[in-house]
């Protein structure tokens, strides 16, 4: 009975410090995404993300704790500033709430160490460099500089060789840049530079399923902006998120994905084969 209770009490403990585990990196991400507001808004605009400190957009009064408090402050005070009670986007409050769940999601596949912590680097980077190509059509070439040097590191730790990142770049890279160079213009430099910094990321398996993910994400984002008249065929739109986005579901799930669509792609194989069989008897 007394080792009943213990092995029990041991369960409650360990699930306890799991959860506990998951709300520090929500937290810690969320903390995070704070600061990439910071970023998404600055780094285009040629700003110090340093200084000055953060103030209302509206009045300019200066920003107390209070005021910048991840998720919190957004909902307390109805998105509004304290001091003009001016009304200020909801995207300060999803960046951030983007950001912490990225990271707890982080947790299923990583622990507490270098791969984690280059991991949750990578996450910011694609954050960043995504709501900016949203506001601005642009791929900050500063940002793809630490990208690469840290997606080096990473490879070396986490792909199987470094032959493997090497192959990744080469393949993202070399697909983007012929499309580039085929579609005269309608695919951004930006966007060939990024994929070539996914692939070191990423390698060669989990850089098709990223790129595959992008463009069936954005061909279908892309028809339904058309549909609803919220883009015109001659408006551009930004295919870095796809990417970012293709990245970080590569980054998780691309083991499962490839074991997914080989299967699906065996078992098509095998009904065609057998549709086959009965047509010729």
């Amino acid at each position: 009975m007394k080792s009943i209770i213990i092995k029990h009490i041991t369960i409650v403990l360990g699930c306890g410090l799991v959860y506990l585990l998951f709300a520090t990196y929500f937290l810690l991400g969320a903390v995070i995404g704070s600061f990439l507001n910071v970023c998404i808004y600055r780094l285009p605009n040629g700003k110090s993300i340093i200084s000055p400190p953060s103030a209302c957009g509206s009045c300019g009064h200066r920003l107390s704790v209070l005021d910048m408090v991840p998720v919190f402050s957004y909902i307390f005070l109805r998105g509004r500033c304290r001091y003009c009670k001016s009304p200020y986007s909801s995207r300060y409050m999803f960046v951030e709430l983007l950001t912490g769940i990225l990271f707890a999601l982080c947790g299923l596949y990583y622990l507490p160490g270098l791969k984690m912590a280059l991991v949750f680097f990578f996450i910011a980077c694609l954050i960043v460099q995504a709501f900016i190509d949203l506001d601005h059509q642009i791929l900050l070439d500063e940002i793809l500089m630490l990208m690469l040097p840290t997606g080096i590191i990473y490879a070396y730790y986490a792909l199987p060789d470094m032959w493997d990142s090497l192959y990744g770049a080469l393949f993202a890279g070399g697909l983007m840049l012929l499309i580039f160079l085929v579609s005269r213009g309608g695919m951004g430099a930006g966007d060939v530079k990024l994929s070539f910094v996914l692939g070191v990321w990423l390698g060669l398996k989990a850089s098709v399923v990223c790129l595959m993910l992008a463009f069936v994400l954005g061909g279908i984002i892309g028809v339904l902006l058309l549909v609803t008249g919220i883009k015109q065929r001659k408006d551009p739109i930004p295919f870095g998120p796809f990417l970012c986005i293709g990245a970080y579901i590569a980054l998780l799930f691309s083991p499962y994905l490839i074991y997914f669509y080989w299967n699906l792609f065996v078992c098509c194989l095998l009904y065609t084969s057998d549709a086959a069989d009965e047509a010729r008897s």
